[in-house]
């Protein structure tokens, strides 16, 4: 059964196409390592809340800008091998590939699907 990598990341408004062009070069990167689908959402109505929100998750500045990404692997199994050999290859150093936003404020995690209609 597939298997999700969800991502909450505040990335700096002006940055949007920087952003675009990264997440574009770490996809080609995560296919080869066998992910299945890759999606990245730009915040367009994204509220801060009172108790929670995705804004207070990341502790999002007003000059920035939430996304919401999630990945799809064929298993776990695929998915964790995968993850050992990429932090392994020099193509996904920062030094590579910066990152374009705050790494420390990223919320991320490995999901079993539920439910998909």
């Amino acid at each position: 059964m597939d298997y999700v990598d969800g991502f909450i990341i505040a990335v700096p408004t002006v940055n949007k196409d920087l952003y675009q062009e990264y997440s574009r070069t770490t996809a080609a990167l995560f296919k080869e390592f066998g992910v299945l689908q890759i999606v990245e959402c730009w915040g367009d109505d994204v509220q801060p809340g009172k108790l929670t929100s995705f804004p207070q998750a990341v502790m999002c500045k007003e000059d920035e800008t939430v996304v919401f990404s999630w990945m799809t692997w064929p298993s776990k199994e695929v998915r964790d091998a995968a993850w050992e050999k990429m932090m392994a290859d020099p193509r996904f150093a920062p030094e590579s590939i910066p990152m374009p936003f705050d790494g420390k404020r990223l919320i991320y995690g490995g999901f079993q699907k539920l439910v998909e209609l």
